[in-house]
């Protein structure tokens, strides 16, 4: 079974308004690759933490934006150097 995460298509953009969304306990993401558009996410953090605990999230999810399903595979993951909190996810389209 795959894992769903639900993201919402983010307008705000820049380090101002990351900053206010990791506050809020959401993480900015965004999926880039295919023919479409990048796309600029924002994800729930502790359904995101839950994900990342588990192997297949790493081998693809899906991620379900404004009624669309988008089977993405995480590129890149950052992290705080410290506490170790998911700051930014790049996903790829697969």
């Amino acid at each position: 079974m795959a894992i769903v995460l639900d993201a919402v298509e983010r307008k705000d953009l820049g380090r101002g308004a990351s900053r206010r969304l990791r506050r809020a306990e959401q993480v900015p993401a965004v999926i880039t690759g295919g023919k479409d558009p990048a796309v600029s996410i924002t994800v729930d953090g502790k359904k995101l933490i839950l994900a990342t605990l588990k192997d297949e999230f790493f081998k693809g999810c899906v991620i379900k934006l404004d009624g669309k399903e988008i089977n993405v595979k995480p590129v890149e993951i950052q992290r705080h150097p410290v506490s170790e909190a998911i700051l930014h996810v790049d996903f790829l389209r697969v």
